[in-house]
């Protein structure tokens, strides 16, 4: 259950009630439940959209992937082979690591894509992603404190995905990161140019990412007493 600002479960209280509700669930029905919760206050990697999701997957599983989606995706497999047996409990995450960095887990991938009429050796230019593309830059300098989740999903939408494959938003820094003034905060992709504008267009009135500075003010002037 991913949890925080902008995530459909915000508190992390909610979320271990929900989990609780699951493993209640599951009991009734005389089935084993672990419910992992997970941080949703930003993205997982930086692509949102089918196709950019899909080349970070395939980056992921050759080696190349974000460290975030790295842990993410090795902590949860390594929760359902624990749970399927397959390896004693709190050594889950250290298989799945060691499954991803030896290449089996994406030659499973392959033979899976090509269980269902895929091409296996499918590549990362062939993952097309939309032509119509717009970079963004930081409005001024400061470190990124935010990134909105929701807002972002409505960027996505207005450029056309999912129905456009094509279409999606990646972010090029995270929170923490120092930015200067015009370097490029996240770029949006579509297939159509109508849609990019009104892509833009949302992300002009609600931005994604929010960049503050250290100093926030400075005050002069005579005491007020005295």
């Amino acid at each position: 259950i991913p949890a925080g600002p902008g995530a459909k479960v915000e508190r992390i209280e909610d979320a271990r009630n929900l989990a609780h509700d699951f493993i209640d669930l599951g009991h009734k029905l005389n089935v084993q439940l672990e419910v992992a919760l997970t941080y949703g206050g930003q993205p997982v990697g930086y692509a949102v959209g089918p196709a950019l999701e899909a080349r970070e997957a395939l980056e992921t599983l050759r080696g190349d992937g974000p460290g975030s989606l790295v842990e993410k995706a090795t902590s949860l497999a390594g929760v359902m082979l624990e749970l399927g047996g397959a390896v004693a409990h709190g050594l889950g995450r250290q298989a799945a690591t060691k499954l991803l960095k030896s290449g089996k887990a994406y030659q499973k991938m392959r033979e899976m894509i090509e269980a269902q009429g895929g091409n296996p050796d499918v590549k990362l230019e062939d993952i097309q992603i939309g032509d119509k593309k717009e970079t963004v830059p930081a409005p001024y300098s400061g470190y990124v404190t935010q990134i909105y989740n929701q807002r972002i999903n409505d960027i996505v939408r207005a450029a056309g995905a999912p129905r456009d494959k094509g279409a999606g938003l990646r972010i090029l820094l995270k929170e923490g990161r120092k930015i200067e003034k015009g370097e490029p905060l996240f770029e949006i992709h579509a297939e159509h140019e109508m849609k990019l504008d009104e892509a833009i267009a949302v992300a002009k009135r609600n931005p994604p990412v929010k960049i503050e500075g250290m100093l926030l003010e400075k005050l002069t002037g005579r005491p007020r007493f005295g």
